[in-house]
């Protein structure tokens, strides 16, 4: 099947073409015609196999069949996502494909100008991508009203509820226009996910091209039993024997990721780092960095899990493995896209055995070792009442620096 058979407008065919892109993916090829039809759509495909086309064609085919344009601060359909990583990564690709048409495509998101985004809104927009607070900072001041917004999408859903945005999102669902087609796409499906499908679908096909947390096939995953003061000294190894590939590396902390990108830096690596404390134009400048090759290894937290759509990232390091699950598929879903394949490495200290164990879980596969032996299980016989049952989940513990918890990403 091709685009063509999915019925969309012969314009916007043309200029997917015009971009090399042929053949729809799975997710595509199930998602469009039930979108194009008005219905509310769940669907559920692991990352990187397409699902920002997947919603975005069928959106951009309504507006561009209906030709009419947006009201003075406006606007006609709405992209929901959890990172501005993730909202520049899907205005980027709609912008690609609505190309030659009349329509307009805006983003808001937080660090950056919030007055320069009221002058943007104020024509009216046709598609707005947007992280929720700074939406919600803008519909407070009046820069934007969503009655008119018939059209909304909800990416990488089961990321929003983690970072807790369920409450903005009911806040933003009631001011839009009550009739309107809702499509919620995410890698995952955790059991609060049926909260959100029941608030804010009605009668949704669910399309499904994979189990919900399956990791993608071509990437070839192992794990590194090693003493958290050994990970540095495993990580340059490994570094210094691919010099010219690209790496991206995960930490689980903001100060954790800073520390290891100037530890890699006085090593020689051209490196670079995103996180919460850097601003934007920081991040956007890593990012670029990364993607032109200037930048060879960029270490982030999960800020970059579901925001970095670079077909030439060869290796992910789980420097740290990720305190939720779910994430470590994001994490190497950053790898092996469009078609290709990459390797995927965790390295997995003696109090991250438990986060191991809920990965594989999540997996229903075992990560292959690739130096050292799985660490014996801490003895819960300190652990307070009713705590350190068996079978409990036991977290790490966060360290303490100053008397000061350090926070993650």
């Amino acid at each position: 099947m091709d685009f063509d058979m999915l019925g969309l407008a012969p314009k916007i065919v043309a200029r997917l073409k015009e971009q090399g892109i042929t053949d729809p993916t799975p997710i595509q090829t199930q998602a469009i015609p039930h979108a194009m039809n008005g219905r509310d759509v769940m669907g559920l495909a692991q990352t990187g196999t397409g699902k920002t086309a997947a919603f975005g064609l069928p959106l951009i085919h309504a507006l561009v069949t209906e030709g009419t344009k947006p009201a003075p601060k406006t606007a006609r359909g709405l992209i929901l996502a959890p990172t501005r990583e993730l909202a520049n990564q899907i205005a980027e690709n709609l912008r690609s494909y609505v190309g030659g048409s009349h329509l307009s495509v805006a983003i808001v998101v937080g660090g950056v100008s919030i007055n320069r985004q009221i002058g943007r809104l104020e024509r009216g927009v046709d598609l707005l991508v947007a992280t929720p607070g700074r939406l919600i900072d803008l519909i407070e001041r009046r820069a934007v009203r969503l009655d008119e917004t018939r059209f909304l999408v909800l990416d990488e859903a089961d990321q929003m509820l983690d970072m807790g945005f369920i409450h903005a999102l009911r806040r933003i669902a009631p001011l839009l226009a009550p009739e309107r087609q809702t499509m919620l796409f995410s890698a995952t499906m955790p059991k609060l996910m049926a909260e959100i499908a029941a608030s804010y679908l009605t009668d949704p096909v669910r399309v499904e091209v994979s189990r919900p947390g399956k990791a993608a096939d071509n990437v070839a995953q192992e794990v590194h039993f090693v003493a958290k003061e050994g990970k540095q000294e495993l990580l340059i190894e490994h570094l210094s024997s691919h010099k010219a590939d690209r790496a991206l590396v995960f930490a689980r902390t903001k100060h954790g990721a800073e520390r290891l990108m100037k530890q890699l830096d006085r090593a020689g690596f051209d490196t670079a780092s995103i996180h919460g404390n850097k601003s934007q134009g920081q991040r956007d400048r890593a990012i670029e960095g990364f993607k032109s090759g200037a930048i060879k290894t960029l270490v982030a937290t999960d800020v970059a899990a579901r925001g970095i759509d670079i077909p030439e990232v060869e290796f992910v390091y789980n420097y740290d493995l990720p305190n939720v699950a779910e994430n470590y598929v994001h994490r190497i879903g950053r790898t092996a896209r469009a078609g290709r394949s990459g390797r995927a490495l965790a390295f997995c200290a003696p109090d991250e055995m438990a986060y191991l164990r809920d990965i594989e879980k999540v997996l229903k596969s075992k990560l292959e070792v690739g130096s050292g032996a799985p660490w014996a299980e801490a003895a819960p016989s300190s652990a307070k009442p009713g705590k350190g049952k068996p079978g409990a989940r036991r977290r790490p513990q966060r360290r303490r620096s100053g008397g000061r918890v350090k926070k993650a990403a």
